[in-house]
């Protein structure tokens, strides 16, 4: 990439924090990035910060490489794809479920911006509250009100890790899926709560497998499209676009948005769109 050779790999392991520990500590300053996978270290939400407590300590175990988990991408990258889409989409005659905002503010603002009806799922799916957030003046004030609070818990509780990703929690929400045009947001949140037919519907998402790919066709999905682009068999997520900028640049931490946004446009980054 830009004349520049890069190793990417992925390391799993099935949510077992301990095991991630170690292995920060062991590559720590042998590889050039980390990127976070399966967890957030922040949340960006309304131009505010928010800290995962039990996260910032897993990756206090990396001393010297800088570790990414995508939040400053998903508040640039997935801005410019929500753009790049209009033409296509026309988001105002689209409406919209982003089953989890709080964690990608940046398409949920710009889904508001471009004018699209969306409903914020954050309460319903997050909280098991069943109240939409229905206009981006409410989520933001959710977010202010909740953040604090919900950083200072292990992010398992709602985000799911390991095995978890593999279970359906289908019927909880499934009245907003079917109203929706648009499914927009995490892949395995997007899955976890959907329900079995999900025929003509478009999914916007960023992490897809070849199972992903297989699920969505399965389910009847119409229209598949990616923030980010394939590599190989897979659209790797944010976070790992994220450390491969920071490798790309030399330095030891966070880029920028407007460098996010400049490498961005000079490697030509656009959504991937899949007719199913």
């Amino acid at each position: 990439m830009l004349g520049q050779p890069f190793i990417l790999e992925r390391l799993g392991t099935d949510g077992d924090s301990a095991l991630a520990a170690r292995l920060f500590r062991e590559l720590d300053g042998r590889v050039d990035a980390f990127g976070l996978g399966g967890a957030d270290l922040y949340v960006i939400a309304g131009r505010r910060r928010y800290t995962f407590g039990n996260v910032r300590k897993l990756v206090a175990n990396a001393k010297l490489t800088p570790v990414l988990d995508g939040s400053g991408l998903k508040n640039t990258l997935e801005r410019e794809a929500v753009a790049q889409l209009d033409p296509l989409l026309n988001w105002r005659t689209q409406r919209v479920l982003m089953v989890s905002a709080v964690d990608r503010f940046g398409m949920a603002e710009a889904l508001a911006e471009h004018g699209a009806d969306v409903v914020y799922g954050d309460l319903i799916f997050g909280l098991n509250v069943d109240r939409p957030i229905r206009n981006i003046g409410t989520l933001r004030r959710v977010a202010r009100l909740a953040l604090p609070v919900i950083t200072t818990l292990p992010q398992d509780w709602f985000y799911p890790t390991g095995e978890k990703q593999e279970q359906s929690v289908e019927g909880k929400g499934t009245r907003y899926y079917s109203w929706a045009d648009v499914l927009a947001g995490d892949t395995h949140y997007v899955k976890r709560y959907a329900p079995r037919d999900l025929r003509g519907k478009t999914v916007l998402t960023q992490t897809i497998t070849e199972a992903d790919r297989t699920w969505m066709q399965e389910h009847g999905v119409a229209r598949l499209i990616t923030t980010t682009p394939r590599m190989g068999k897979r659209n790797f997520a944010t976070n790992v676009l994220e450390a491969f900028f920071v490798a790309l640049s030399g330095k030891r931490e966070a880029l920028s948005e407007q460098e996010y946004l400049d490498y961005i446009r000079q490697v030509g980054f656009k959504p991937e769109i899949n007719e199913l």
